[in-house]
């Protein structure tokens, strides 16, 4: 394994907590457990659940030389203004849809509800987006499960090791 060190952003998609009326819980629990685990939280943004907003924020922070990992809280939902799926499609050129299956499988045991969001992952160059539902205990959730993996599937889209 690589003792490299491994940016990420954490991205919130939030229309009330853009705005300033509801404090953003879900930003720093990802950042909290993505700093826990090794990884480096380079920025955290605050953006509304806008589809072109989405969209572009996600291809500059993916544009970044510095940034391995982009990780979106909210917009995952059922909700006609859930959209930040529909904007990581859109700008991924691979998916990795085996990591969000895992994240709703092994969620879906402590709380059905977890089926409910939408979330997908994927590739854009050599950056992993990975979309996680609003909710801080949910947030805490899925990274608990995507951690451990996380230093090897970046070590493999960077080209750092043989599969």
């Amino acid at each position: 394994m690589s003792d490299r060190q491994f940016g990420a952003v954490v991205v919130t998609v939030s229309d009330s907590a853009s705005r300033g009326t509801r404090d953003d819980l879900s930003g720093p629990a990802a950042a909290r457990l993505l700093e826990e685990s090794g990884i480096g939280v380079l920025q955290r943004l605050i953006i509304p659940d806008e589809l072109e907003r989405i969209k572009t924020t996600l291809v500059e922070q993916c544009d970044r030389e510095d940034v391995d990992l982009v990780v979106t809280s909210g917009g995952t939902g059922f909700s006609p203004h859930d959209v930040t799926p529909e904007a990581t499609l859109a700008v991924i050129e691979r998916q990795a849809n085996s990591l969000a299956e895992l994240m709703r499988a092994r969620a879906s045991g402590d709380d059905p509800r977890s089926a409910l969001s939408r979330g997908i992952a994927g590739i854009r160059a050599e950056t992993l987006i990975v979309n996680l539902p609003g909710s801080p205990s949910a947030v805490e959730e899925s990274l608990k499960i995507l951690i451990p993996i996380l230093n090897h599937a970046l070590l493999l889209i960077g080209g750092g090791e043989p599969h």
